[in-house]
């Protein structure tokens, strides 16, 4: 388990989150197979260096804020202690937390750093896009044209409009030329048979229900994050104030430091959230759910009436429209992170 998943278990200890039944795994047609297959090695290579590097980039922010705080009391506790006073019996041993603040101090550079020199996020976002859209490429090898010759390599650039999805993935097209002479091979009448158009549509359906379900975990994941942390948070900054008023009676360094640490960890929590995109991933993990349960009916509806090439023509629309709700959600995601890097708390 990466450094960001224990802090976020930790800071959801006690909450009770809501757990909906997995959909069914997907079962694709028969047809479909081999060319499942042949793309498999790939993506399990892409998904692994995505997960790597996300869970780096993440821990890597979330270590630098709460490290920065833990440098604010590392530099207040002394005091709070007595030991910065000549006559304490432990005053020799005073420079020890100016020890650690340096040590932590050090570690944020160092996380900071090596995160932008080993391309933590760039590395995270070009395999998960990759992963992502090698994932698709057999679901979307249906929607072509395979009665001509190819206009372009990229599957993706031949299906949607080239602003759903991000062009510059090399090995996708690498991927797509690689398999076009075997999708032509084993698609080359698949739309003539009805069992494949259901086969096909039920399992559409049944990946489109599995996004649904991973979204519909997103959403009440950072939904109780959110709410935790402001609790934390307004607990934090309410003992602050509260400090700050009975020093104005009470002199004592204890306050100084709860005035002083508490803001800064609160601060930290804050900027770290904010450093997710907790809030804006939970509305978009919640919009897409809610696109993807009407796209699944419109999908069913199509899969039933099918009987004629022009209702062939629109359960290909269907499918088509709904895996671009994914491609859509997915730039998103990548526009919203990308402006981010590792902050130096």
């Amino acid at each position: 388990m990466a450094l960001h998943q224990i802090i976020q278990r930790v800071l959801l200890v006690g909450v009770r989150l809501e757990r909906h039944a997995p959909p069914p795994a997907p079962k694709p047609p028969p047809v479909l197979e081999p060319l499942i297959a042949a793309l498999a090695a790939a993506h399990r290579k892409f998904d692994s260096i995505a997960l790597h590097y996300g869970h780096r980039y993440r821990s890597g922010f979330w270590a630098i804020y709460l490290l920065s705080a833990l440098a604010v009391l590392c530099a207040v506790l002394p005091l709070a202690l007595g030991w910065d006073s000549p006559g304490h019996r432990l005053h020799s041993f005073a420079a020890l937390w100016a020890l650690c603040e340096v040590v932590v101090i050090g570690t944020v550079s160092a996380i900071y750093f090596r995160g932008h020199r080993r391309h933590w996020q760039d590395q995270w976002l070009q395999a998960r896009t990759t992963a992502e859209l090698t994932w698709y490429l057999p679901v979307i090898a249906p929607l072509l044209d395979f009665t001509g010759p190819a206009t372009e390599h990229n599957w993706y650039l031949r299906v949607f409009d080239p602003g759903q999805h991000l062009r510059a993935v090399d090995e996708v097209e690498k991927l797509c030329m690689a398999n076009e002479g075997l999708a032509r091979e084993l698609l080359a009448s698949a739309w003539w048979d009805a069992q494949f158009i259901e086969s096909y549509s039920l399992w559409a359906i049944d990946i489109l229900r599995g996004q649904i379900h991973y979204h519909h975990g997103v959403v009440g994941k950072q939904h109780a994050l959110l709410h935790r942390v402001h609790l934390i948070n307004f607990w934090l900054f309410s003992l602050t104030a509260f400090a700050a008023s009975v020093h104005l009676f009470i002199h004592t360094l204890w306050l100084s430091l709860v005035t002083t640490f508490f803001p800064a960890l609160g601060a930290s929590l804050h900027g770290a959230l904010a450093q997710a995109e907790s809030s804006r991933l939970r509305m978009g993990s919640e919009r897409l759910a809610s696109q993807l349960e009407v796209a699944v009916g419109r999908i069913r509806a199509a899969a039933a009436a099918v009987g004629s090439t022009e209702q062939r023509e629109s359960l290909k629309a269907e499918i088509k429209d709904a895996i671009a709700l994914i491609l859509e959600e997915h730039q998103g995601w990548h526009l919203l992170v990308r402006p981010h890097q590792l902050p130096l708390g």
